[in-house]
């Protein structure tokens, strides 16, 4: 089995956007990518632009090579609902049920990309399913929270088995902080799991000390049940990432687990583009004419 990272926001953009590929099917799981529409007051750097389109081309290239592409949920990192549909033609697709725990604004997004894909994509609910191809399984969680409750709605986790190998995909779980959340992965004891990790970059505001407290003591255990934990998206828009979840890294190195960010994946250097916005405004400074803003939440 190979894990290839293609987008993440430990290599520059706000993405999971992974191809994983074993001998019976390339699985592109949640194909898209964005930027964070303010940081510090200030928009995307164009050195954030040139890395999310150079990520988006990479994602298309690889898309077109899958055989099956799944999507999660509907935030806009983690599906493209305007450019490149083509990747889905002829394609299987599963879904995040667009109907059932889903919260509005996630309803109407998967209304219509659903409605773009029509007619050039087997579309198939994933939630709660799993199906084998020859040595291949893929099994998706019940809907949990996209986070501590239900107002960003609802996402599915992701679980890849091959022989002794095996993946798991958390999406959007900002932590994981809850036990169902939590629970997946420790049912599936998968070898490498890629977490999206606690939403540290709005501690205080959008997320609370308690909720980072849980999913340290929900990462600690389930470094127990895997042999790499793989951290990055939410937790990497922090530039103090590393000592938020400094006794999960501490434990890695005391019972000899891997605890990496994505980029380390494909050999690639740590490059948080996001988190660096303000210094990057004042290493390459910008006319207020070429400020570009990304106008979507994710």
């Amino acid at each position: 089995m190979k894990i290839l990272p293609l987008s993440s926001d430990s290599m520059g953009a706000r993405s999971m956007a992974t191809l994983v590929e074993t001998k019976d099917l390339r699985i592109m799981i949640d194909p898209g990518v964005a930027l964070g529409p303010s940081r510090y007051g200030l928009p995307p750097h164009p050195k954030e632009w040139e890395r999310m389109e150079a990520h988006w081309r990479e994602i298309v290239r690889q898309a077109h090579r899958a055989d099956i592409l799944i999507v999660t949920h509907y935030h806009y990192d983690h599906h493209n609902p305007w450019e490149g549909l083509e990747i889905y033609e002829g394609k299987r697709v599963f879904v995040k049920d667009p109907k059932k725990n889903i919260n509005r604004s996630q309803r109407e997004r998967a209304s219509f990309f659903l409605k773009q894909i029509e007619g050039i994509a087997s579309v198939e609910i994933a939630d709660g399913r799993s199906f084998e191809e020859g040595a291949t399984l893929i099994e998706f969680s019940e809907p949990v929270f996209h986070g501590t409750n239900s107002k960003l709605g609802y996402v599915i986790e992701v679980f890849i088995e091959e022989g002794e190998d095996s993946f798991l995909f958390t999406s959007d779980v900002e932590g994981p902080s809850l036990d169902d959340q939590t629970r997946f992965i420790l049912e599936k004891k998968p070898k490498v799991v890629m977490v999206d990790g606690p939403m540290t970059y709005m501690l205080g505001y959008r997320y609370s000390r308690a909720s980072l407290d849980a999913s340290i003591r929900n990462l600690s255990s389930i470094l127990d049940a895997v042999e790499t934990l793989v951290v990055d998206h939410h937790l990497l828009r922090d530039l103090e990432w590393s000592k938020r979840i400094e006794s999960v890294l501490n434990k890695g190195k005391d019972v000899k687990k891997k605890v990496i960010t994505s980029n380390e994946l494909v050999n690639k250097p740590l490059d948080m583009l996001e988190a660096k916005r303000k210094e990057l405004y004042e290493m390459y400074p910008v006319d207020e004419s070429e400020m570009r803003e990304w106008k979507f939440e994710d």
